[in-house]
């Protein structure tokens, strides 16, 4: 059997690198050997295609993506063992002189070494040519071509691997995706000078098992390229629910820059419901574009949609990205919260922040409080709102519903 990589996804930049490696060792053979063309294929559909190239002036007679029928070449002869893999003069074989593409190419000398994956189904050839016959070549040319066709292999056999475990990744996102195969859970924000539930966060819940982190699935589906996908089945699911949502308790929702970006975010916002949803801008990267940032976000605040950072003080929403984009919330990342009734270099940066945020206009959310002291503690800074275990545990919409109630 034939197997040919040609239906499976792109391999990507790694993949890119290694193809480079096998252009090198090409360009290495072909002039160790003094031959004309050198080149790698693949079999793929019954055909041979060349998939890199080394034929300086010969461009007009073989290029990268060429291909010839395996009924027409060397190949599936070398692989059957009715050709040698060294070949010093054609002529000199019954088999290669009554072959048309002898004559037709012309190919005076051959030698080719089998690519073969881990469990030696064939995958392509990796062949060095002349018109002329090159009577010299030998054994110790052949062993030399076969560590070159080595490197070749490797990268092969690594570049499957990876796209195998590409597809395998694309497929466990596209599956769950299709399921809807997560929760949304919700943990109150509390307004902390009157201790009364005034929003709650949406976070996601993959139901998946062994349990993996929802940061993890968000990875995974950026790096099978469907972040935007999986962020917008995620936030639809989690919009659904504001009809559900007590009475003045806001929805805070996460996205990515890249999401609001991309303009898709504004298609799932119900306009009756805008004025109680607070998005906290995520950073997975860096922002690239704030001007086109602010352009997708005008139109949403005009709805009465407010905007958050998130995870400010983490190193990922840095003062310059607090700055740019002007939020109406700031939410202070728990490395600053933690602790921050016994640090004084804790409590001295989240005094600064509280300071800003008065200075700006802006409301001061403090994530992941766990003890009794360190509320005390943000409540003396000033902090607005606080947000973590100690306030209440992420839970169904029943145990927001509670909360509220309790309060």
């Amino acid at each position: 059997m034939i197997l040919s990589s040609g239906d499976l996804a792109p391999i990507g930049a790694q993949a890119a690198a290694g193809e480079d490696v096998i252009q090198d060792a090409l360009v290495a053979i072909r002039n160790h050997l003094g031959m004309e063309v050198a080149y790698f294929s693949e079999f793929h559909a019954g055909r041979t295609i060349f998939r890199r190239v080394d034929a300086p002036g010969l461009e007009h007679l073989i290029k990268v993506g060429d291909s010839h029928s395996l009924d027409d070449v060397y190949c599936n002869h070398i692989l059957a063992g009715r050709l040698p893999e060294l070949i010093p003069d054609t002529s000199q074989v019954r088999l290669a002189r009554e072959m048309p593409i002898t004559a037709a190419v012309p190919i005076g000398s051959h030698i080719s070494i089998p690519i073969r994956l881990l469990d030696g189904t064939p995958f392509g050839m990796f062949c060095c040519l002349s018109p002329r016959a090159i009577p010299s070549l030998n054994e110790r040319d052949l062993a030399t071509m076969r560590v070159f066709a080595g490197l070749a292999t490797k990268q092969v056999n690594t570049g499957l691997q990876q796209r195998q475990k590409a597809q395998r990744t694309y497929d466990r996102i596209a599956a769950v995706i299709a399921a809807q195969d997560y929760d949304i859970v919700f943990q109150p924000i509390f307004d902390l000078r009157s201790s009364t539930v005034t929003s709650c966060e949406a976070l996601c819940r993959f139901k998946a098992t062994p349990y993996r982190s929802p940061d993890k699935w968000f990875q995974d589906a950026l790096d099978a390229d469907l972040g935007l996908e999986l962020e917008v089945a995620v936030l639809r699911t989690t919009l659904a629910t504001l009809p559900e949502l007590p009475a003045l308790i806001s929805l805070s929702i996460n996205a990515s820059p890249e999401l609001v970006i991309s303009g898709r975010l504004a298609d799932l916002i119900p306009v009756e419901h805008a004025e109680r949803i607070i998005l906290e801008i995520t950073e997975h990267a860096a922002v690239s574009n704030y001007t086109a940032l602010h352009a997708q976000l005008r139109p949403l605040k005009r709805l009465g949609v407010r905007v958050a950072v998130d995870d400010a003080g983490a190193g990922y929403s840095g003062l310059q990205h607090i700055v740019q984009l002007g939020p109406d919330i700031i939410k202070m990342d728990m490395s600053l919260t933690r602790a921050v009734d016994t640090d004084p270099a804790r409590r001295a940066l989240a005094s600064a922040m509280v300071f800003y945020a008065r200075e700006m206009g802006s409301c001061i959310v403090a994530e992941g409080i766990e003890t009794a002291s360190e509320l005390s503690a943000l409540r003396l800074l000033g902090a607005d709102r606080g947000q973590g275990y100690l306030l209440g545990k992420p839970g169904s919409m029943a145990a927001l519903q509670a909360a509220v109630i309790a309060v």
